[in-house]
């Protein structure tokens, strides 16, 4: 008999699918490493039962103990299932731009949610960073994750999602691409990526509002590139220690607009049902289509699903209130 022990042993080994349609311009071959097949349904499964083994080995996540997290929604969801299978209280803390639906389902699997202002500064008492730190202060016996600079985040990429996608693709990969906001992701994909062939390009998609691109290109943190943006899920107004820039070759950035059309476009054209961060990961191949050549296999991450999002990119009214579609 094959069956998982438990939900966690389904974590990993998600597949990757060929684009057709929307990708129809490139010369290339555009490859989806399709990470709603994780329980959780995102990419972040991974780096959450990563992180809490990590914390019980090291001693500070205790029996019994309560993990605190400011998340987007789907750290919190991959956390929340580890939290479950061995025994934790868990605790998210998310911004007010987050959608109910993130909100909703983190409450159903158990989770107290705290909800908290996102148009405030990173070291506002009131900012989701400042109060989960505080929260987990006050919390006996608690951990706070701190998913930005925790090293088992990109070590978890490092030792799955880049060896997946490496053997998926029988070492053909010549580019990879993904949204970055903890980093994650793309700095573990990246370090495993390159170190099995370091011609092997790294692309991270951006958002406008955030200070990835201008900091990578410059490295000047320039507070004049943050005002408060629409896309979830990636792009920040901090440095996470997470972001390797040393790893990214490069970065683009997509509008708020593109990103909510072409997730309902990947939705409606591929029959991939994602969210946000996908609509941004896919306009953001296209706009670097002059990178691409005849023979290149590009896989782009796809983080989370699209039933976070039924209210808002998947929802008609909500795209003509912020003027996105006619």
């Amino acid at each position: 008999m094959h069956y998982a022990k438990n939900i966690l042993e389904t974590i990993g080994n998600t597949p990757l699918v060929k684009l057709n349609k929307l990708t129809a311009e490139l010369p290339c071959l555009v490859l989806a490493k399709y990470e709603t097949f994780n329980p959780g349904n995102s990419v972040k499964d991974r780096m959450a039962l990563k992180m809490v083994e990590a914390a019980e080995a090291s001693g500070d996540l205790k029996p019994g103990g309560t993990i605190i997290e400011g998340t987007s929604g789907n750290t919190g969801m991959g956390l929340a299932l580890v939290a479950i299978v061995k025994g934790y209280k868990m605790v998210c803390v998310i911004s007010d731009k987050q959608s109910k639906e993130k909100i909703d389902i983190l409450k159903a699997v158990g989770c107290e949610v705290v909800v908290c202002p996102t148009d405030v500064a990173p070291d506002d008492p009131q900012s989701y960073y400042s109060t989960s730190k505080r929260l987990a202060q006050e919390t006996p016996n608690s951990w706070y994750v701190n998913q930005y600079d925790n090293p088992a985040n990109a070590e978890a990429h490092f030792e799955s999602t880049g060896p997946e996608i490496w053997e998926q693709t029988a070492g053909k990969i010549t580019h990879f691409i993904a949204g970055v906001g903890t980093g994650g992701t793309i700095s573990g994909v990246g370090k495993y990526l390159k170190m099995k062939n370091p011609d092997i390009k790294i692309w991270g998609v951006d958002t406008y509002g955030s200070v990835f691109k201008k900091y990578h290109e410059t490295r000047i943190f320039d507070e004049n590139e943050i005002y408060p943006y629409i896309t979830e899920g990636i792009g920040e107004d901090i440095l996470p220690k997470n972001v390797d820039f040393k790893i990214i070759d490069g970065f683009t950035k997509v509008t708020d607009k593109d990103a909510a059309v072409y997730t309902q476009r990947l939705a409606k054209e591929e029959g991939f049902f994602l969210g946000n961060s996908a609509g941004a990961a896919i306009k953001g191949l296209l706009q670097l289509k002059e990178h691409f050549k005849e023979g290149d296999v590009v896989v782009i991450l796809f983080h989370d699903h699209g039933s976070r999002y039924v209210g808002k990119m998947y929802n008609d009214n909500w795209m003509r209130e912020k003027g996105f579609i006619d």
